[in-house]
């Protein structure tokens, strides 16, 4: 089923997943043609956002606080009709649902990636200190029930293909 976008507002792309998924890698690799497809996008990590607003906490009581930061700032550009496209790790189901209420262009995207394919690759420094509060490990992650897009990432596929599957499941749901 597509969705009626409102005219006169930007699109939220929320790309969303484990640490390490491949959220952000996605979210740069699309960036281009989501500009040319939908009109001006500014793609935000949570990394970028947390290094610019020196967000430091990382309990899952901050991760709410700082994932209504971002839907509330990502609110007040779409609707200067600009896209934003977002990639963070927030599993948040609170977080989310605020979205789907408030924000009249959503598009949720759920990069699929089990804790043990990530482990093997070693794609994040994170996972290989000690550290508190890592979602799928410390924290549970609350993941979406009903988003619009799943892209699997097991690693067996290149960023280019995987960027090529989000693209057209973004051009079918628009």
């Amino acid at each position: 089923m597509k969705k009626k976008l409102k005219k006169k507002r930007g699109i939220l792309f929320w790309i969303t997943g484990l640490s390490g998924s491949g959220k952000t890698s996605l979210a740069i690799k699309i960036k281009k043609q989501i500009n040319n497809l939908y009109g001006p996008t500014i793609h935000f990590s949570g990394d970028q956002i947390r290094k610019i607003f020196d967000l430091r906490g990382y309990s899952a009581k901050d991760r709410i606080k700082i994932g209504f930061m971002y839907s509330k700032l990502f609110k007040f550009i779409t609707d200067q009709n600009i896209n934003v496209l977002f990639s963070g790790i927030v599993l948040i189901k609170k977080v989310r649902k605020w979205n789907k209420k408030n924000i009249k262009n959503y598009i949720e995207i759920y990069i699929d990636s089990k804790i043990k394919s990530i482990l093997i690759q070693k794609k994040k420094i994170l996972y290989k200190k000690q550290h508190n509060n890592i979602v799928g490990i410390d924290i549970t992650a609350d993941i979406p029930n009903n988003p619009d897009i799943i892209i699997k990432n097991d690693f067996t596929l290149s960023i280019n293909d995987l960027s090529k599957e989000l693209l057209q499941k973004i051009n079918l749901k628009l």
